[in-house]
């Protein structure tokens, strides 16, 4: 019989939620040994400090809460989106990019702490228990992993509100029922899914969205935006200099006014199983279009057509839990040198959900004039294309 040897010290990943709070108190009771505490701040718009109470009053002694706002978008969103990246043509990836750098940071404290074993959140039936888990793995292969979700006897929200009441867990008001959905939010995006959510056929109810106003709220005039490229990343708008997060954050209050970002997607889960999920990506959705914009000046057909066609791997790699794969560093090689010269300004209209481009220029612009315009003659010879027709119509005749 194999003997399991039980954890010295847990390193939870927190959000203060009922969830997490049952699971730490669960933690406690089972593994009868400190459990510490680590929360994120990734732009999601909550007040924290509450979550440092909480977790207090549950007996926890070493509470780390992280700003990672920066990190999160200089280190991960924006190298993600100097690849366009997409998963399944429409979601800007919003939750998987921020588990690598939760997980990451997890270990990092239980390096500190001397902790032997680290906890999540996460469901069995969903893809973050894969993305936490081979997070840790990656920074730490000899790490103990526990996922109460996957082990504990609670089978459902009346369970968990049971045994919260039995420990004399505090639950919002809200939570005493059964949730409408659940939500993930930081700096990029906020997802719902489940419950009222979960028939693909009927409308998102509008108190779903939280991020971005529907089109008919949405401003009756347009604003125009120039946002500056510096090899690949945004770093103005309207010639202000921001901070990775700031100017994200920037982006978001123009996408909330303008009603940009929303999206409804019935996706492919890693796990095996369909899902349907309400995405609002406000200032990633502004973000992506004006990346594309200013790549169609400065990349050479054969570097944009070559970065396509790995997007959808890429992407892949991501909504997998794999950023720190050797394969998702090699794809960010490639397309990081394919980013070099993506420098200048595009400029946008935002308006009633739409992104807008109206203007694109660049110092190392690949765009010749002379050789476009029909006004003039410029070094192209037009009899040349007859050659090259004649040459790529020879495997049509056949």
């Amino acid at each position: 019989m194999k003997i399991v040897k039980m954890p010295k010290k847990i390193v939870l990943a927190y959000s203060g939620g009922l969830d997490t709070s049952v699971i730490l108190k669960w933690l406690q009771v089972k593994y009868k040994c400190p459990v510490v505490t680590f929360t994120a701040d990734l732009g999601q718009g909550e007040e924290l400090e509450p979550v440092k109470c909480k977790a207090q009053t549950l007996g926890v002694e070493e509470i780390f809460i992280e700003d990672l706002r920066e990190e999160f978008v200089k280190d991960y969103v924006f190298p993600m989106f100097r690849a366009n990246a997409l998963y399944e043509g429409m979601y800007f990836l919003g939750t998987a990019i921020a588990r690598p750098l939760i997980a990451k940071k997890q270990i990092e404290i239980a390096k500190e702490v001397g902790a032997d074993t680290v906890a999540h959140g996460a469901t069995g039936k969903g893809n973050d228990q894969v993305r936490f888990e081979l997070g840790y793995y990656a920074n730490n292969s000899k790490i103990k992993v526990i996922s109460p979700w996957r082990e504990w006897e609670l089978s459902s929200r009346n369970d968990l509100i049971n045994f919260a009441e039995k420990y004399q867990i505090n639950i919002p008001k809200d939570k005493l029922g059964e949730a409408p959905f659940s939500t993930d939010a930081n700096l990029l995006h906020t997802s719902s899914e489940g419950k009222i959510l979960e028939d693909p056929w009927i409308d998102a109810p509008d108190f779903v969205y939280t991020r971005t106003k529907s089109i008919k709220d949405a401003n009756s005039t347009p604003d125009e935006i120039i946002i500056s490229f510096e090899q690949g990343d945004p770093v103005s708008i309207n010639q202000k200099k921001l901070k990775a997060h700031e100017l994200l954050s920037n982006l978001n209050e123009y996408g909330f006014n303008h009603g940009i970002g929303r999206e409804d997607i019935v996706e492919n889960r890693f796990v095996g199983m369909k899902s349907r999920g309400v995405y609002e990506t406000p200032g990633g959705t502004i973000l992506s279009k004006a990346h594309r914009a200013i790549e169609s000046i400065t990349l050479d057909r054969g570097e944009a057509h070559l970065k396509d066609e790995i997007m959808p791997k890429y992407a892949e790699t991501i909504y997998n839990g794999l950023w720190f794969s050797s394969e998702r560093l090699s794809m960010q090689s490639l397309i990081d040198v394919t980013q070099q010269k993506v420098t200048g300004d595009v400029r946008l209209q935002l308006f009633k959900g739409n992104v807008i481009v109206k203007g694109r220029r660049s110092p190392f612009s690949k765009y010749n004039l002379s050789l476009v315009s029909f006004d003039e003659v410029g070094d192209y010879n037009q009899r040349d294309a007859e050659g090259f027709i004649k040459i790529n119509s020879l495997r049509l005749k056949q």
